[in-house]
Parts: C-alpha cells; structure tokens; sequence
C-alpha cells in the first residue's frame, strides 16, 4: 500500500508529463558540438570517450591525417587544425584504432563500404554550391521496377517552379556517382542541386531535372534476393567489371528512363538527355552513352576513360566516322585532377580520341581522386548543358 508521500511524488510527476522511468535511466555525458569552424577557419572536433586511450582526427583530405586529438577531464577529446581551405571534406575519427563517424554531426558521406562525417569550410564570399537565398528545387526518393525483378532506387532533383508550371517540361541529367557510392552522393556531398538553383537563379544554367540513379544494381538484386553483397571490383578494365557495367547499362536504358519519363515532365529525345558520371560512374557513362548514341546528346565523364585497346574492340562505331560522331554529340567532356590515380589512363584516352579527330573538351585541375574536385567538374560542365 502507498504512502501519502509516494502518492503526492506520483501525482506530481503525472502533472508535470515526467515519466516515472527517469530515475532509472544512466546520466548522460557532456554535451558536445563538433566540428566547430572558427571564423579564421580553423576547425575544433570534439569526441566524447572517457575510456579510450587514443583518438586521432582523420582527416586526410584537408591535411589532418592521424591527428592525436586531447581529452579533458570530463572525457571529451578535441584538436584544433587548420587554417583548411574553403570546401567540403570526408573526415572521422580513429578510436582505439577503429575508425568511427562523428555523432555529433548530422552531416555524413553516403557510401557502400566506408561511412565519413562532413564538414564545410565557407568561403569568404558564398560558393556556387553554398546554400544561398535563391529559389530552391526539391529531392525526391524514388522507386521504380528494375532489372531480375528487384526494386531499383533514385534520387531526383527537380528545379525551381517545378511544381508550379505544371505545363512545363524539361531536359534531364542522368548522374551516376562512382564505385561504392551511392544515389545520395552527388546531392549530399556533391551538392549538385545548391549548385543547380544558385546558376539558374544566376542565369548561368538552363533548368534541368538531375536524375541520380544508384550505380551498382547487382548488389541491390543481392540484398533483395538474400544473398551477400558482391565484393568490389579490383581490375576495372576486367570482364567482370564490363558485365557490371552492362548490367547497369541495362538497368538505365531499359529501367529507369522509362519510368523517369513517364513519371517525371521531361523532353524526350536525344538532344534533352545528358549523361555524367564520377569515377566508375563515368565508366559507366561513356560506355552507356557510346553504345546508345541515340538516346544522348551530351556526355561528362568525370575521372574516367575507356582504354584505346577497348574502344578499338567495342566502340567502333565512335572513331570510324568522326564527323558523324561530332555531329551527334553536342559535348564530349573529360575532367581529371592531375595527382588522380586516373590521370594517366584518362589523359591518354583523350589523346586517342584527338587522335582520332574526335572532338572532346578536356580539363585538367590540381588535386586527386576526390569529390572536391568533382563540385569543379559540375561547375564547368552545368553551364553548358543543354545549351
């Protein structure tokens, strides 16, 4: 039997709406804010472990690999580094020698086989790919029926006034991210559609619809199927990365433009469809888009070639009549960082295509294998599609 006391405590914790249960749960630790960019863009990282013995800052891509990072007496670890150069970068932390995500940020890099916390440096006046105020497209999951009977995914951009003119059609990007990325990359990390509102708003693109599918669909017939996902592909010129490509070729060409364009108000011919991609995705681009040269008009390839040995094998069809083949493609792009592992392979494919009197427009920057420079790959071919 209760008490008058026990009984006048539970009535006063049902009228405050606290539940009876928080006397039983553990405190809680110290509230930490991480990253934090100082305004002389130095970055403080925080990391709350009182029983680890190590934490390092990983953060290879602004220069801060295996940082050793401090803890207070309350247990949370911090370093400060920097200045770091306005952008968007990966970065974690390395406890105990396990690599881990920040859980004091919202912000991560979406990918198959390793998870990375972002953060942004601004610049001193706003980046093409800041959030700016400007009118604003929408992102849109979407689900269509793909290849062997599974369910494919995509990620849609449609532009400013979408929604609005319901009578208007528009011209699509496809975008394919690269090898263990996902269909969120080119929109959380690439931050193409930021990029897409501020030039539209700017004048400097046209307004397109960005569709972004997800590049590896034998893996989602896996996971659908219940088997394990397929390891990664090691040799990239292999027959086993030719077939995946295929099979994602197939996907694309048969799968989702149908559904995109019946689902979604877009112009429906060649001469509206571009094509891009970063790393395997661009692979996957160029070899889409040489063997399908009636369903696109523009083709980026970001980081990526295909070797002379299997154009002069599969893609005849491209060098044997190069006027024709710059009469159907409106844009041939390549862009590579020249310390990207790629550099070499991608430069050499464009020289046989100038070889071949084929016209494409190349563009080589400083930096490496990275998503920073992809955001310069979308800032030089954006302003140029469909125009």
């Amino acid at each position: 039997m209760k008490t008058k006391s026990t009984f006048l405590v539970c009535c006063i914790i049902a009228l405050l709406g606290i539940p009876s249960f928080v006397h039983g749960q553990p405190p809680r630790g110290p509230f930490v804010i991480s990253p934090k960019v100082n305004p002389d863009k130095t970055v403080t990282f925080s990391y709350l472990a009182p029983n680890a013995t190590t934490v390092l800052l990983d953060g290879n891509q602004f220069g801060s690999a295996n940082v050793p990072m401090t803890k207070n007496a309350e247990g949370v670890w911090s370093v400060t580094v920097g200045p770091v150069k306005p952008d968007i970068y990966p970065y974690g932390f390395k406890v105990d020698g396990t690599t881990v995500m920040d859980p004091a940020n919202v912000a991560f890099f979406p990918n198959e086989r390793f998870k990375a916390s972002l953060v942004e440096i601004p610049s001193d006046s706003p980046a093409i790919y800041a959030l700016q105020n400007v009118p604003h497209g929408s992102i849109t999951y979407d689900y269509y029926p793909s290849v062997e009977n599974s369910t494919g995914t995509i990620v849609v951009y449609t532009p400013p006034g979408y929604n609005k003119e319901t009578a208007k059609k528009y011209p699509v990007y496809y975008l394919i991210s690269g090898t263990t990325d996902t269909e969120e990359t080119f929109w959380k990390v690439g931050k193409v559609n930021l990029m897409l509102d501020n030039m539209i708003a700017q004048g400097k693109a046209k307004s397109m619809i960005v569709v972004m599918p997800y590049g590896n669909p034998l893996a989602k017939i896996a996971e659908q199927t219940g088997k394990d996902k397929p390891s990664d592909v090691m040799n990239r010129d292999g027959d086993d990365a030719l077939k995946r490509m295929k099979l994602f070729e197939t996907d694309l060409i048969t799968k989702v433009i149908p559904y995109v364009e019946k689902n979604y108000r877009t112009i429906n011919n060649r001469d509206n469809r571009a094509i891009g991609g970063f790393s395997r995705g661009g692979g996957q681009t160029l070899r889409a888009a040489f063997n399908n040269v009636d369903k696109f008009a523009y083709v980026c390839s970001y980081a990526s070639y295909i070797s002379p040995a299997e154009m002069n094998k599969s893609f005849t069809n491209i060098t044997a009549d190069p006027a024709k083949t710059n009469k159907d493609f409106k844009l041939l792009w390549s862009g590579i960082g020249t310390e990207d592992f790629l550099y070499k392979g991608t430069t050499e494919w464009e020289a046989y295509l100038k070889d071949k009197k084929i016209n494409v427009k190349t563009y080589a920057i400083p930096g490496g294998h990275t998503w920073m420079n992809v955001k310069s790959y979308l800032n030089e071919t954006l302003p140029i599609l469909f125009k």
